[in-house]
């Protein structure tokens, strides 16, 4: 974790020299002048992206005569989940600070109501994808604002050469730079031939099968794509259908022609296949393509991030959003919603999208065909359908629709994929389904 403390005159300094434009705040409050602001961001993996922040945190400040101070908190080693339970319990910390996916719902009741500025900015910067709705709310309480920092959709990143060779398939022709997609025919069964014929010719697609994120996140997206529920949003159990049958037998085809070991995988473990040159295909966000463009160039020119493929119930593809968020014990409310307007006024945004190199995504629908996406390279519109612009397919998470509290479980407990594993290692159908049943009801029960 990294400090800043910055006084009111080093702000007015930093601000003289900055070329960004002060936003005017898309609502009418009282005046708020003076006094002290905290916040705790999520700190950012691309070298500069902070300073991005701070530079848009100094505008405003220098603006509103406001001292702030701003702690970077590192998602390793879970510093950001202790950083929120720690301020939980003591009731006592940031005024603003990032929360991750969950985290809103499991302190909602400690949380101030953000629908003041949130409805007004849905009015400015169009309407926010239906995960950032069943993570962000609680009934008709928005918990925070989406953070553009930190989120992100994890998609597929294949190889352009590698898809051509051995999978007859045309990425940038399915997804072309400054057009919609033409992926009528990128279905599940598609992209199951695509994987059997990479894995034939020596390069599999990098799935993991593992306990952590990356692998869940998939795997939710494909039980989606089946329309496969563990429970459902009325807290109804649901594991026993044909629906969740059929995305197990889906994926048991799909692990015959993955790495071996991808049931040991972690969320490192498909970067490093991309990079390596072992790969055809990853699901991520731009950070393994990012870091290919530093360690393997010629790796980083032959990527394309693109589409889900298509399922009998729809394409899905994980969004994992930030959330800033207030306390309701916080000492400077007002100032607090003040910022996080400021901060997602459409300039701002733009400016942190191109600190990221186009890694973090704004949640609003009028942000989503920002010129990053468009120029960044190589190969130049690798990320132009990274951020979903035309709503072709559905933006999800791993266990949804079941209840937040619920789907946390689920997800944390990682047992989509494990039941993958099981019924890929040869335990029966039944058998698989009545421990994941087993599983909800003991959640249910918490």
């Amino acid at each position: 974790m990294s400090r800043k403390k910055l006084s009111r005159r080093q702000f007015v300094a930093a601000t003289a020299m900055s070329s960004a434009a002060l936003i005017t705040a898309p609502y009418v409050r009282g005046a708020y002048a003076a006094g002290k602001l905290t916040m705790g961001f999520w700190d950012h993996w691309v070298p500069g992206a902070n300073s991005a922040s701070t530079e848009l945190v100094n505008e405003w400040a220098a603006k509103e005569k406001v001292e702030v101070s701003i702690d970077y908190i590192t998602s390793q080693g879970n510093k950001t989940l202790l950083t929120i339970a720690t301020e939980a319990q003591g009731k006592t910390g940031h005024d603003i600070l990032a929360m991750p996916t969950w985290w809103p719902h499991a302190q909602a009741d400690l949380l101030e109501p953000v629908n003041d500025i949130m409805e007004p900015l849905i009015k400015q910067n169009g309407a926010v994808n239906g995960t950032v709705q069943y993570l962000g709310k609680a009934g008709d309480k928005w918990l925070g604002v989406p953070a553009t920092i930190g989120s992100q959709i994890k998609g597929p990143c294949s190889r352009i050469d590698l898809m051509k060779k051995y999978a007859n398939i045309d990425v940038q022709a399915m997804y072309p730079a400054g057009a919609p997609p033409k992926a009528d025919n990128w279905t599940t069964d598609t992209f199951l031939k695509a994987a059997e014929a990479c894995q034939k010719g020596g390069f599999a697609f990098g799935i993991g099968l593992g306990t952590t994120s990356d692998s869940v996140d998939t795997a939710g997206a494909f039980f989606l794509a089946f329309g496969a529920q563990l429970v459902d949003a009325n807290s109804n159990i649901t594991v026993k259908t044909d629906a969740v049958r059929q995305a197990l037998e889906f994926y048991k085809k799909l692990m015959a022609f993955l790495p071996p070991d991808a049931p040991a995988w972690d969320d490192a473990s498909n970067n490093k296949w991309l990079v390596s040159g072992k790969g055809a295909l990853i699901m991520n966000p731009p950070s393994a393509w990012a870091v290919a463009k530093r360690d393997a160039p010629d790796v980083a020119e032959q990527c394309w991030t693109h589409g889900f493929p298509l399922g009998p119930k729809g394409r899905f593809a994980p969004f994992l959003p930030f959330f800033w968020t207030t306390w309701n014990f916080s000492k400077n409310k007002e100032a607090a919603k003040s910022l996080l307007v400021h901060l997602s006024q459409p300039a701002s945004v733009e400016k942190l999208v191109a600190a990221s190199g186009g890694y973090d995504l704004p949640a609003f629908e009028k942000l989503t065909t920002l010129k990053t996406w468009a120029e960044e390279g190589p190969p130049k519109g690798t990320l132009y359908h990274y951020p979903n612009p035309y709503n072709h397919q559905i933006l999800s998470i791993a266990a949804s629709p079941a209840p937040p509290k619920i789907a946390q479980q689920i997800y944390t407990q990682a047992i989509l994929t494990k039941m993958c594993v099981r019924y890929y290692q040869g335990e029966a159908m039944e058998k698989t389904l009545a421990w994941a049943e087993g599983e909800c009801e003991g959640y249910m029960r918490s």
